[in-house]
């Protein structure tokens, strides 16, 4: 299986530490030399990239003379605050940095796959489902320690003699959620990517283009 130009760097340059931590999370590579994959070190290079950003974005903030970055900032964070509270409610932004950090690693997943060269980790199922779960965990955590462990009634319905009968459908359909989450992110970026394939071998039968 051919892997891309990145991936073939981390595998040349960092097999070793990469199969060894793999070895101690229980989840060995299927050929220790080459243990890195592209969805792991586009995320990688993504998450690189937005700490960068952010950190050269900090110290040149202003509140008279603002640059196009803190504009293009600006305009993302008024669009997740706005998300947030007409999802939430009013307590959503105090969840804003999980909001913004996810809203902004997705898109840049998405969009990486039209960077020629790369492709989009979303188009890969252990990422949104990695996604799927870890936002599940925090919105649950979050539940817990708003309310405690008061949190566990939203479970029971409204009537307790209704409970026995609500209580397997709220977490049927809770445990649905990651699943949902995963389908509908992965399915629509995988056949994304497939058209834009079959644009781009169309494109090289009429005009030779090297992608």
């Amino acid at each position: 299986m051919e892997h891309l130009w990145i991936t073939n760097i981390f595998n040349r340059l960092l097999a070793g530490p990469a199969d060894a931590l793999l070895n101690a999370l229980g989840t060995p590579a299927k050929d220790p030399t080459r243990p890195w994959t592209d969805w792991m070190v586009c995320e990688i290079v993504i998450a690189l990239l937005l700490i960068i950003i952010c950190a050269t974005l900090r110290p040149r903030l202003s509140l008279h003379n603002p640059g196009k970055l803190q504009h293009l900032a600006e305009i993302t964070y008024d669009f997740v605050h706005a998300s947030g509270e007409e999802i939430v409610g009013p307590i959503g932004v105090r969840y804003l940095p999980y909001f913004g950090a996810l809203f902004l690693f997705i898109l840049a997943m998405n969009l990486m796959g039209l960077v020629p060269g790369f492709e989009s980790p979303t188009m890969h199922p252990m990422v949104p489902l990695g996604l799927a779960v870890a936002t599940f965990a925090f919105y649950h955590y979050a539940g817990i320690r708003q309310q405690g462990f008061a949190y566990i009634k939203t479970f029971l319905g409204p009537f307790w003699w209704l409970a026995w009968l609500m209580l397997p459908i709220e977490v049927i359909s809770q445990l649905a959620r990651p699943l949902s989450l995963t389908v509908r992110l992965f399915a629509n970026m995988f056949a994304g990517e497939q058209v834009y394939l079959t644009f781009v071998a169309l494109t090289k039968v009429v005009i030779p283009v090297i992608f």
